[in-house]
């Protein structure tokens, strides 16, 4: 095989696109890449979690990964280095979600760090949780703005950073957490009084009375300025996550009904994304905003305010395979990165019992799993990159949530999976020409289909 020319950073150096000094997004012949500070088309290949003060044993102060790396490199410095120099030679070049920063620096080549999540709204919640955190108060702005400013702007000038995450799994309808649809939690109470009054006034505009909506809702509201303080009844329908059953709403009034929560869904989605992208791009305009890392396709309206804002939609996408999902997302027009998937082993003694993703039998298993997967991605042209979860396995005792599971590419005693690491370096040295291949393989499939 041919050696493939590179950038510093790991991007081609042929047919290279316009330098900016930063990582910016383009789709060039019709496949989108990133395009790295030195103008190299780039895919970004990442590993999350890289740091030193892994997951905590549950309910304890043990650090089980920082014992062991203390123990075999004396010191976090000793550490970065050896992390970052095993990264470039596995093919990664991105610090995922949740890494330290200062690794992309460790190395004798720079790597693109993917670290920051920001919280916009998990912060901003004050305890009340997402939605009724009230994104559409103004003090959602002024707190995006300040946190934007702490988080993002000391790092302004850094052209390591690949971009922000806005926030990671929100839950944008019924999921595994539950069957709540966004708008009957905001008319539940006054929890949320400014996105409360938004909910009604959507109400208004879909409905000629408030008799009407009551009809559908199953509601006893007396009028619509009685609806901004009265709680509604109980939900009138639910649809479950799970079965994916849309079936259910072919009755006329479950139809509107779930109209209705898709819609409001949607509004709170254009204000969430563009306040949030607003104030990241004000606190650090050379940078990318990647989105808010979806757990899994939301509604449609989500998905286009999302794309009308940032640079890139991230998802996680814990499938066996993922080019449904990202094909999914293709009508937006933004490039997809995938921020999560992983596969677990049995083989590793780990418990596997919490957590998502596939579980195989062994090692070798899990690392053809990872090569179908990437593959599969590559193919998709609006995919711009994927981050295993993550660098080192959890505690077998559970971490602070309890998951429990062999997700590292190295052990909690930093050992590396020698199986899993080699199908990476593989796939990740021939990642750019699948890619690249991505509208051709499409027009086959679509001819063959056709």
């Amino acid at each position: 095989m041919t050696e493939i020319s590179r950038t510093r950073w790991g991007g081609l150096a042929d047919r290279k696109a316009k330098a900016t000094g930063f990582f910016r997004v383009e789709p060039i012949d019709g496949v989108w890449w990133f395009v790295d500070p030195d103008g190299g088309r780039f895919l970004s290949k990442g590993v999350t979690a890289v740091n030193f003060d892994h997951d905590n044993i549950k309910d304890t102060e043990r650090h089980p990964y920082r014992e062991a790396c203390l123990r075999k490199y004396g010191s976090r410095d000793a550490w970065r280095g050896a992390a970052a120099r095993r990264l470039a030679s596995w093919g990664f070049n991105t610090l995922g979600a949740w890494s330290e920063p200062e690794i992309a620096h460790a190395g004798p080549t720079p790597l693109a760090s993917a670290a920051g999540v920001v919280y916009l709204a998990t912060a901003y919640s004050d305890g009340r949780g997402w939605p009724q955190s009230d994104l559409f108060d103004s003090a959602f702005e002024t707190f995006a703005q300040q946190r934007a400013r702490e988080i993002c702007a000391p790092r302004r000038d850094d052209p390591t950073v690949l971009g922000w995450f806005i926030d990671n799994e929100l839950q944008w309808g019924p999921d595994w957490r539950g069957e709540n649809e966004l708008l009957p939690v905001i008319l539940r109470d006054g929890a949320a009084p400014c996105s409360r009054r938004v909910a009604v006034e959507l109400l208004r505009g879909r409905y000629s009375s408030v008799d009407e909506f009551n009809a559908v809702w199953g509601n006893t509201a007396s009028s619509w300025d009685a609806l901004e303080t009265e709680p509604v009844t109980p939900p009138p329908f639910t649809r479950n996550f799970f079965t994916n059953d849309r079936a259910q709403e072919r009755h006329p009034l479950r139809a509107r009904y779930f109209a209705d929560c898709d819609a409001f869904a949607g509004l709170l989605a254009e204000r969430y994304m563009a306040v949030s992208a607003a104030a990241i791009r004000a606190a650090a305009p050379y940078h990318l905003v990647l989105g808010s890392r979806f757990a899994y396709v939301p509604q449609p309206d989500v998905v286009a305010a999302t794309a009308r804002h940032v640079d890139v939609i991230s998802i996680n996408c814990y499938d066996a395979l993922p080019d449904a999902v990202i094909d999914a997302y293709a009508a937006a027009g933004r490039p997809c990165l995938i921020g999560e998937f992983s596969f677990r082993s049995d083989d590793a003694g780990m418990p596997n019992t919490q957590g998502a993703g596939p579980r195989v039998a062994t090692q070798a298993e899990r690392a053809a799993g990872f090569s179908r997967y990437a593959t599969a991605a590559l193919r998709c042209p609006n995919l711009i990159g994927y981050h295993w979860f993550l660098h080192a396995d959890q505690p077998a005792e559970g971490r602070w949530d309890g998951e429990n599971s062999n997700y590292g590419v190295v052990t909690i005693a930093d050992e590396v999976y020698a199986e899993l690491t080699q199908a990476m370096t593989a796939l990740n040295a021939d990642a750019e020409r699948l890619h690249d291949n991505a509208t051709m393989v499409a027009r086959i499939e679509r001819h063959a289909v056709g």
